[in-house]
């Protein structure tokens, strides 16, 4: 079995939401469903495979400016804050903290949906701390 995790962040690397897909699924598809419960925020700071137009004006339209670098493939490159991005390690650094969870490191869980409730148990814990 294989999943996706994706997940928003605040600044002080608290978890603050999550949304799961199957594994061979696009990262667009976990973009627009966290799109609607995404937090006030100036930035939002995301890897290449949220590069697309529409999420992009989405993010745009809430008063959020996107950081995301374009996709290779793309044509025309897009322009985001170099320097602002390189603090897009702190959200590798709260999925270093999920991991810290050995249930969640090593995925004991086969079904989605008890997975994600150890994530989430996981995630509860870390906001505190």
């Amino acid at each position: 079995m294989n999943t996706k995790l994706h997940a928003v962040t605040d600044a002080d690397v608290r978890p603050i939401r999550f949304f799961m897909t199957a594994g061979r699924v696009s990262d667009y598809t976990g973009a627009a469903a966290l799109l609607d419960s995404l937090p006030a925020a100036e930035w939002l700071l995301g890897d290449r495979g949220y590069d697309a137009d529409w999420f992009r004006d989405a993010l745009k339209h809430k008063g959020i400016m996107p950081c995301i670098p374009g996709r290779k493939s793309r044509g025309k490159p897009v322009k985001y804050d170099k320097r602002r991005y390189k603090r897009r390690n702190r959200i590798e650094i709260m999925f270093g903290r999920l991991k810290d969870w050995r249930r969640v490191a090593t995925r004991y869980d086969r079904c989605p949906k008890v997975f994600l409730s150890a994530i989430a148990l996981a995630a509860t814990v870390m906001f505190w701390l």
